[in-house]
């Protein structure tokens, strides 16, 4: 086990199961472990299917595509939303939500998608856009006015797309925020979808094309495949401080 006097290069971030670490060591109880440590001393306790089906699913994954949902009404399609991200292999979720905000309770919920995901929460839709421009995405909404069609975006590229209120849409925030509009066609008299299933149906466009163009949808390096594996490790597990701990002696 390392001294707790170790100086690591990068401040300590304490283990959350609803929050992906990306870089540096892993703090669990204040000790930190590197990815090195957790892949090393929790590999030998997960089977070798289990080993295996992790490394392929890590493989598939993107930090360069990110759904935003902004101040959403009802949790199920929260749920439905990211279950939908995890399915096609997109690893953040931003939510939006407004201090005066509430939910409309729900039964649904996301049968252990968030597991797998790093969700992030916000205050203010300019708070999101501004995080997400100073990281080099662009942004757009789903919105019915002044729109383009969406085979029109570059998904190649760092994108971010936001998911209106299911009642009221995108806000007027929000539209002058992002770099812009896009719709679903549609070809019925229907003029939109509901929220979790247009939330699938662009995934699916987003995942096709960044296949098409790329290759593959997922793009993270060696290192970053490293170190989504051993936050996956961690929340394969009930107390993985006490397993790390004792291992740590052995």
């Amino acid at each position: 086990m390392m001294s707790k006097e170790f100086e690591w290069p990068e401040p300590l971030i304490e283990f959350k199961r609803s929050q992906l670490i990306r870089s540096g060591p892993i703090g669990l109880g204040g000790q930190p472990y590197t990815v090195e440590q957790i892949i090393n001393q929790i590999g030998p306790l997960l089977t070798e299917e289990r080993r295996l089906r992790l490394s392929e699913v890590v493989a598939r994954r993107t930090f360069n595509f990110v759904p935003v949902f902004e101040n959403p009404y009802d949790l199920g399609n929260i749920s439905a939303v990211m279950r939908s991200s995890e399915a096609f292999g997109f690893l953040e979720v931003d939510l939006v939500i407004p201090e005066q905000s509430r939910f409309k309770a729900a039964n649904r919920v996301a049968r252990g998608a968030d597991k797998w995901l790093d969700v992030k929460a916000f205050r203010s839709a300019g708070e999101c856009v501004k995080n997400l421009k100073d990281r080099g995405f662009q942004v757009y909404a789903t919105h019915l006015e002044a729109a383009r069609p969406i085979e029109e975006i570059d998904f190649s590229k760092p994108t971010a797309v936001v998911l209106g209120n299911e009642k009221d849409g995108v806000s007027q925030e929000m539209l002058s925020a992002v770099d812009g509009r896009f719709i679903v066609p549609m070809q019925g008299f229907t003029q939109s979808f509901n929220i979790s299933v247009a939330a699938a149906v662009i995934f699916y466009h987003a995942w096709r094309q960044r296949s098409e163009v790329l290759g593959q949808c997922g793009d993270l390096s060696e290192e970053q495949q490293k170190q989504v594996l051993a936050n996956y490790y961690l929340r394969c597990l009930d107390n993985p401080e006490a397993v790390l701990q004792r291992t740590s002696k052995d």
